[in-house]
C-alpha cells in the first residue's frame, strides 16, 4: 500500500472506540480492532479497556515477545494515524527493549527457579517433620513460620510464572503455576493474574489499580475521601463515618493487619472462582485450592491441642505479613494519580509510581525481584535473574530524560510508607471535613 492510499483517522476518532464491543487501539500508528479479543486476550480483558482508544505501543512493546507481532494483521482495520508521534522517552525505551531483546535476556532465565523450588521442597518438608516428629511447642512454632516463609516464596515464584514462562513449555509453566499459587498457597493464579496486570497497567491509579484499593482499612491519599468509583472492583469506594474512623488509625493498624492479609486473598480468590466472571480453567483452579484446604488443615489437626494450632496459624500468617508489606513498599509512598492509565505516558507513570528497595545481591532471595520494581514494571517480561544487570540503562535514562528513579532502604521505604498512610490519617482526623460522624467517632476524638 502506498502513502497515497493508506486510510487515515485522528487520535480523537481512535478515542470514540473505547467501549466493549467497540474497541480499538493503535501500535506503531496501525489500528486494530480488538473488540472480539477481549474475550481471549491471555491479560484478560482489563488491560485491554483501561487502555482503549489510544495507542498503546510501549504497553504491546513492554508485555509481548516478537511472535506476537505476527498476529497483529489479524485485527488491522485498515486505518493509521495520521496524528501519531513518538516521544524521545519512548523511542529510548524501545531501544532498551530492542537491546535487551537481541541479547537473549527475556530468553535466559538462570538457575534460580530451580533453587527455588527446592527450597521450597525442603522447606515443606522440614515444616512437616516438625509437627508431625516432635513434641515441642518451640519446634511446632518454628514449623509454622517455616510454612509462612514457604508461602512466601512460593509466591515469588508464581509472581514470575505469571509473567514469562519460567519452565520449558506453556504446559509445564500452567503446572507449577497452579502447584506454586492454588495448591502450596491457596491463592487462585488466576485471580493474581486478573489482579496483576490491571496493577501494571494502570500503575498508581487510585481509581483503576486494585493494589490501592484498600478502602475502608487503608487511604493512601486524601483523594480517597470523595468516594472514588473503583474500576476495578465495579463498586464506590465510601468514604463514610466508619472508614474515616478505620483511615485515622491506618498508620497504626497497617502492620497488624498486614499480618493477617492472606485471609483477604484467600476470600478474593474463592469470590472469583465462584463468580460468573469468566475463569480460564476454572476446574484447575478449584481443583488447586481444594488441594491446599486439604493439606493445611490437615496438618494444623495433627498438633496435639488448639494452642498449638492457633499458634501455628499465627506464626505462619504473620511471617508471610512481611511479603504483604513488601507489596505495599513499592507503591504506597509515590506518585499517585485518579483517572485511567494513557498510552502515550508508559514510562513516566512505571517511573513516578514504583520505588526500588536497595539491597545487596545476597538478599535478592529476600525481596524476589520487588527489589527493582522501577526495573520489573518497565520490563515485566524480564526473568528477575536480570534485573539487577539492567538497573544502570533505567537509571540513566530517567537521568536523561529529568525523571524520578526512586530508591530508598528497606528500612527507609517502611518509614516512608508509614509516613503516607500517617499523613492520609492525619487528614482524615480533620473534621472539616463533611462526612457523617457517629458517636463513636465523636467521643475519640474529642479535644480537650
Amino acid at each position: 500500500m502506498t502513502e497515497s492510499t493508506k486510510k487515515y483517522i485522528s487520535q480523537n476518532d481512535l478515542q470514540k472506540h473505547n467501549k466493549p464491543g467497540d474497541l480499538w487501539i493503535s501500535i506503531q500508528g496501525k489500528v486494530y480492532n480488538v473488540s472480539d479479543w477481549t474475550k481471549d486476550h491471555p491479560g484478560g480483558d482489563l488491560p485491554l479497556l483501561n487502555l482503549a482508544g489510544q495507542d498503546v505501543t510501549d504497553a504491546f512493546v513492554a508485555y509481548h515477545p516478537a511472535t506476537a507481532w505476527r498476529y497483529l494483521d489479524n485485527f488491522f482495520t485498515g486505518y493509521y494515524l495520521n496524528d501519531y508521534s513518538v516521544s524521545e522517552i519512548s523511542k529510548d525505551y524501545r531501544k532498551l527493549v530492542a537491546e535487551f531483546t537481541k541479547m537473549g535476556m527475556f530468553e535466559k532465565k538462570g538457575h534460580g527457579v530451580l533453587i527455588s523450588i527446592c527450597c521450597m521442597l525442603v522447606l515443606f518438608c522440614l515444616s512437616v517433620y516438625g509437627v508431625l516428629c516432635s513434641d515441642s511447642i518451640l519446634v511446632h512454632l518454628v514449623s509454622g513460620g517455616l510454612t509462612g516463609f514457604l508461602w512466601i516464596q512460593s509466591g515469588w515464584l508464581g509472581h514470575d510464572s505469571g509473567h514469562y514462562n519460567i519452565m520449558t513449555s506453556p504446559g509445564f509453566n500452567r503446572f507449577v503455576q497452579v502447584l506454586t499459587g492454588n495448591c502450596l498457597t491457596g491463592i487462585s493464579i488466576g485471580w493474581w493474574k486478573w489482579n496483576h496486570n490491571a496493577h501494571h497497567i494502570a500503575c498508581n491509579s487510585l481509581d483503576f489499580d486494585p493494589d490501592l484499593q484498600h478502602m475502608p482499612l487503608f487511604a493512601v491519599s486524601s483523594k480517597f475521601f470523595s468516594s472514588l468509583e473503583s474500576f476495578f472492583y465495579d463498586r464506590k469506594m465510601n468514604f463514610d463515618s466508619f472508614a474515616r474512623f478505620l483511615v485515622s488509625y491506618q498508620h497504626l493498624t497497617f502492620y497488624p493487619v498486614m499480618c493477617f492479609a492472606r485471609i483477604n486473598l484467600f476470600a478474593q480468590s474463592f469470590l472469583l472462582l465462584f463468580s460468573k466472571k469468566r475463569v480460564p480453567n476454572r476446574e484447575q483452579e478449584i481443583l488447586g485450592l481444594i488441594v491446599f484446604w486439604i493439606w493445611y488443615p490437615l496438618l494444623v489437626s495433627c498438633l496435639p491441642n488448639w494452642g498449638e494450632r492457633v499458634m501455628f496459624v499465627v506464626a505462619s500468617f504473620a511471617l508471610t505479613g512481611i511479603q504483604h508489606v513488601q507489596f505495599c513498599l513499592n507503591h504506597f509512598s509515590t506518585n499517585v494519580y485518579v483517572g485511567p492509565p494513557r498510552g502515550n505516558d508508559w514510562f513516566e507513570k512505571q517511573t513516578k509510581g514504583t520505588l526500588d528497595i536497595m539491597c545487596s545481591s545476597w538478599m535478592d532471595w529476600f525481596h524476589g525481584g520487588l527489589q527493582f520494581q522501577v526495573e520489573h514494571h518497565l520490563f515485566p517480561r524480564l526473568p528477575r535473574c536480570h534485573l539487577r544487570t539492567i538497573s544502570p540503562f533505567v537509571r540513566e535514562l530517567c537521568k536523561k530524560h529529568n525523571l524520578p528513579y526512586n530508591i530508598a532502604s528497606f528500612w527507609k521505604a517502611n518509614v516512608m510508607t508509614y509516613q503516607t498512610l500517617r499523613d492520609a490519617a492525619l487528614q482524615a482526623r480533620d473534621l472539616a471535613n463533611s462526612v457523617p460522624k457517629n458517636l463513636v467517632w465523636e467521643a475519640l476524638n474529642t479535644h480537650g
